[in-house]
């Protein structure tokens, strides 16, 4: 069932408070995700490559415990390293061909943390332990079944949203310009482990930025407080091409406190407070467009890892937001948009047990006259919904 409605409240960007959150490339929430959403991609990929078609599999249990470290100006050695735990369930035999689901596994995490983490080694820094099983019987059938899609293997709830809101844009794109490989070449003494939290008190943006310096580039506290202004003055002249705020103010490493040594600075080894301060778990970092938007509907579901061809906490998590965004680029007259699917467990993805819009649209324009256009879109985009599940295989969609 397709349904199109007006939206009843205002658009977030007229709320006289708004708060975002961002959690960046090193966190340990997002480091969890990444590996978990890593191994999925790899293991549907070796699915594919030896059966043609993607089995079941659900890697969205996963947890990285922190390890230990010992730091100083100027370095440090790791005592302890972190550990990260991989689940849930997987295929490990088709017929009479076996795969090296653990191998696998382990590879993926090892590689991904190599291609984006500069200062973990993925060896001598992380512990792996797989504790992956084969799924239960019922679950595992529905990949057997007939068909033109799969049939959802859960009873699940999604909501997407677009256009971002002006405070999103801030905190998304302050986050991915303090990761991107530019910054870390202009100043390679900064870890990954970035945190923003934008608060907007109607037209002034605060921003709470964390961001640890590594110890092999700091020479002393004297040194720490140099580099931070030295940063902080970056971040203020990249937050200038945003337009619609009367100020935007920048919080840099809060818990500093000059005169205390290494316990009044934010200092990292590895560039990750895994490293020995915080522990990670799936589905507690950002929402798969990238934030946490405490003023928007949100769903619960942990997308990473999942299934990426029956396990509707995936599919329809992205392709809510995926909706949203064409409704808006393609009707005139939408100012904002929600996209709410509903799944029943059994019934083919293609064939939500509820599609809605709720549009906000522009003074004068009514629900009737777009109708038609947003039926269309998600009737489009549910008859494409294999090539989209294909897509979401590969990684082409981001999940965190």
């Amino acid at each position: 069932m397709i349904i199109v409605e007006p939206y009843r409240g205002t658009p977030v960007s007229e709320h006289r408070v708004e708060i975002v959150e961002r959690k960046g490339t090193g966190h340990p929430d997002y480091l969890c995700d990444s590996m978990m959403e890593a191994v999925s991609i790899a293991l549907s990929r070796e699915y594919l490559r030896e059966f043609g078609t993607v089995l079941h599999h659900n890697i969205d249990k996963g947890l990285l415990a922190a390890g230990r470290v010992e730091k100083r100006f100027g370095g440090g050695r790791v005592m302890k390293p972190m550990e990260l735990t991989i689940g849930d369930r997987a295929t490990f035999k088709a017929g009479r061909k076996r795969i090296p689901v653990v191998d696998i596994a382990v590879d993926a995490a090892q590689r991904w943390l190599k291609e984006n983490m500069r200062f973990v080694d993925p060896k001598k820094h992380m512990k792996y332990r797989a504790v992956l099983a084969p799924g239960s019987e019922e679950l595992a059938d529905i990949f057997s079944r007939p068909g033109r899609t799969r049939g959802a293997n859960d009873t699940s709830a999604a909501v997407g949203y677009y256009p971002l809101s002006p405070c999103e844009e801030v905190v998304l794109g302050l986050e991915r310009y303090l990761n991107s490989p530019r910054f870390k070449k202009n100043h390679p003494g900064t870890g990954e482990d970035i945190k923003v939290m934008g608060l907007r008190t109607g037209k002034v943006l605060d921003l709470t930025v964390a961001m640890p310096l590594l110890c092999r580039h700091i020479r002393s506290e004297q040194d720490y407080f140099e580099n931070k202004e030295f940063l902080i003055r970056d971040m203020r002249k990249y937050v200038q091409r945003f337009e619609g705020f009367r100020e935007i103010r920048i919080h840099f490493n809060s818990l500093d406190e000059k005169g205390r040594g290494l316990g009044g600075v934010y200092l990292s080894l590895l560039g990750t407070s895994a490293e020995d301060a915080d522990s990670g778990q799936v589905g507690r970092g950002n929402r798969v467009n990238g934030l946490i938007s405490m003023n928007r509907p949100m769903g619960t579901e942990a997308a990473a890892g999942k299934n990426p061809v029956s396990h509707v906490g995936k599919i329809y998590n992205v392709l809510a937001h995926k909706i949203a965004k064409d409704l808006y680029e393609n009707i005139e007259g939408i100012r904002e948009v929600y996209v709410l699917l509903l799944s029943r467990i059994g019934t083919p993805i293609d064939m939500p047990q509820m599609a809605t819009a709720q549009v906000l649209l522009e003074r004068g324009k009514r629900v009737g006259e777009i109708m038609g256009q947003a039926e269309y879109i998600f009737k489009r985009e549910f008859a494409n919904i294999n090539r989209f599940c294909t897509r979401l295989s590969k990684g082409n969609y981001p999940i965190c």
